[in-house]
């Protein structure tokens, strides 16, 4: 428990009452259900989509739709239901439903241009005081990107290795470091560490909780009748506001553990139906 939020680690979960619990669950995608910007595993692929069979399940990151498409759907084709699998990319500012034929957007809250422009003033000029804007020849792929509805800031490039994320900032000190400067620019603007290098800024009031709530009006469900799994269920992290919503936070460290939990899920559902 971390205040008055509880924090449950996968294998402290009851499933058995977990299933009768839930009505719909949450993943976190990069360290959750597949490593950082690589395709889930075939393990993890036939696990997922055989939990689209028993229950709702919506992804939510701070990764673009193009991750969706290369790190989930190419990796489950068809195996899935997906009349229940709701896709909600950058941070839950875009959300992807099927519609019989297609993957369609059904709602996207873009940046103005004008927030978009101090979103990357601001982030490039703390980024060079604090020492983090690396040099072109250390870095892989861009720092800054413009996904329409976030900002991001990657310190190693959006196409930068799984094992020099992880060795770069393991306690997350330079990423909340630039993410509170960068926060006292934007009042108007929510900003937050990001996957393991970034940072990113987005709408105000824009993070899990608000992908929590869409969703409950989506589904029609009570926020407390879904469940959310992520890694980063730490107050500073990313997957944390899921948890302040009410959703029931299940906190992982890899998508091991993950697919584990989903294992454990199906099987306990599966009683049930």
């Amino acid at each position: 428990m971390m205040g008055d939020v509880m924090i449950h680690r996968w294998d402290d979960v009851d499933y058995d009452r977990l299933a009768g619990m839930i009505d719909a669950i949450g993943f976190d995608l990069d360290t959750t259900l597949a490593k950082s910007k690589t395709p889930m595993t075939a393990d993890m692929a036939a696990a997922f989509a055989e939990l689209t069979h028993h229950i709702p399940c919506a992804v939510v990151s701070g990764g673009k739709y193009h991750l969706f498409t290369n790190q989930i759907l190419a990796m489950i084709g068809d195996m899935a239901d997906r009349d229940n699998l709701h896709l909600m990319p950058t941070s839950g500012t875009r959300y992807y439903a099927w519609d019989g034929s297609e993957w369609r957007c059904q709602y996207a809250h873009d940046l103005s241009p004008e927030d978009r422009d101090a979103a990357i003033e601001s982030l490039t000029r703390h980024a060079k005081e604090q020492g983090l804007w690396l040099p072109d020849d250390r870095i892989w792929g861009d720092r800054l990107e413009d996904r329409g509805s976030q900002i991001t800031f990657s310190a190693l490039g959006q196409l930068a290795p799984v094992d020099a994320k992880e060795a770069w900032d393991p306690d997350r000190a330079k990423k909340n470091r630039l993410a509170a400067a960068v926060a006292a620019d934007l009042p108007q603007l929510t900003v937050r560490s990001g996957g393991s290098t970034s940072v990113d800024v987005v709408a105000k009031g824009i993070d899990k909780a608000y992908a929590m709530r869409q969703l409950s009006s989506i589904l029609d469900v009570p926020v407390s009748r879904i469940a959310f799994i992520g890694d980063r269920m730490d107050p500073d992290g990313n997957d944390y506001p899921a948890a302040v919503a009410g959703a029931y936070a299940i906190r992982v460290s890899c998508p091991d553990d993950t697919l584990e939990a989903i294992r454990r899920l199906i099987a306990a559902l599966s009683v049930n139906d």
